[in-house]
């Protein structure tokens, strides 16, 4: 038995099964609906329900109060359909976005490599081709531990078609279940449940603007792939990547973008360290990523396309001072690394309605 699930404004109309959440039905037929958490935490997915009824599930009473309830409200991670539905979700018709089913696929790890101390990247082999975007995530079901973590994919969509290997660059967080199962239990020739493409982080290349790319810690992992990606497909505007870490030794791909700043003259690379004794041989920037690039571009960032990845801190930092130096929403687009404990207090930034 199935129900109808129709979303507006866009009139798709597509099968949902009895228990199915409204979202996961949406993405697996390659229908982008807003969400974050995807716990009934953060609120992000909240759509109307124009018809029908719909079950709220396992939706947080502060992200989805009663008020709203009454109104006709559902949160798209938690809700599932008793009968044929129709919602109104806030879509926005992106002529970038590529419509990629989400997929499950079982894949075995090829490869575990340290990165830096706290980041190690790791090599799935997929048994069977897993499209994506560049800049998109996969979420990662781990044993033992409940729900799902994700991480963004590490390589450029042509190198995984070409060998068939998806690398993932996981950091371990202090205290993280997920990530330290990742780091001390995980072995090459274990097998990893993932489900993916997911997110909406991805080249606007139709606008054909410079970019600018910040990001810190493992957040490099979807500017990596971002980057290489537009460089396979014959990108020719300016492409800066400002990347921020603690300390040298968590610098990681340093060489990597050292040598394609090298071998493109349209690429430039920044490397800025904010906790670096001051003593080492340390020749780079130093500072905060937002601090560096507002130093590097005079603090005028008009004109450009800015993609920021990494810690919420960063990411916040990092909108302020795009504003101040008159970039908007328009052009600044962004993927948070939350880590489980903050998903419960996510929220979109107070600068804009669609971050």
């Amino acid at each position: 038995m199935t129900y109808q699930l129709t979303i507006e404004p866009l009139g798709a109309t597509i099968d949902v099964v009895p228990g199915q959440t409204l979202l996961d039905a949406a993405l697996r037929h390659g229908i982008y609906l807003p969400h974050a958490c995807g716990h009934g935490l953060c609120g992000t997915c909240k759509v109307q329900v124009l018809d029908g009824t719909v079950d709220h599930g396992a939706a947080n009473p502060f992200a989805l109060m009663d008020i709203e309830r009454e109104e006709g409200k559902t949160l798209a991670c938690c809700a599932t359909a008793l009968d044929d539905v129709v919602i109104e979700a806030d879509v926005d018709d992106d002529p970038d976005a590529q419509i990629i089913p989400l997929r499950d696929v079982t894949a075995t790890v090829e490869r575990i490599a340290p990165l830096t101390p706290t980041i190690r990247g790791i090599w799935l082999r997929l048994p069977q081709a897993l499209p994506f975007q560049a800049g998109q995530y996969v979420q990662v079901h781990i044993p033992g531990v409940e729900g799902t973590r994700a991480f963004s994919i590490a390589n450029a969509p042509q190198e995984v078609e070409r060998t068939g290997l998806l690398e993932l660059n996981v950091r371990r967080v202090p205290q993280g279940v997920a990530t330290s199962w990742l780091h001390e239990k995980l072995q090459v020739g274990d097998t990893l449940r993932i489900s993916g493409p997911n997110g909406r982080f991805f080249v606007r290349a139709s606008a054909r603007k410079p970019l600018l790319f910040m990001a810190g810690g493992s957040g490099l992992s979807s500017p990596r792939s971002m980057i290489l990606d537009l460089l396979q497909r014959g990108w020719d505007l300016p492409i800066t990547l400002v990347y921020g870490q603690r300390t040298r030794e968590e610098l990681y791909y340093h060489e990597e973008f050292s040598a394609l700043a090298q071998q493109h003259a349209h690429v430039r690379y920044v490397p800025c360290l904010s906790h670096e004794p001051p003593e080492s041989d340390w020749s780079g920037a130093r500072g905060f990523v937002h601090e560096v690039a507002a130093q590097v571009f005079d603090g005028q960032f008009a004109g450009l396309q800015a993609y920021l990845c990494g810690p919420p801190p960063m990411i916040e930092a990092c909108i302020a001072t795009l504003m101040r130096g008159r970039l908007f929403e328009r052009d600044i687009y962004t993927e948070r690394f939350l880590t489980a404990a903050d998903a419960a207090s996510a929220s979109r930034s107070p600068l804009f309605h669609r971050i």
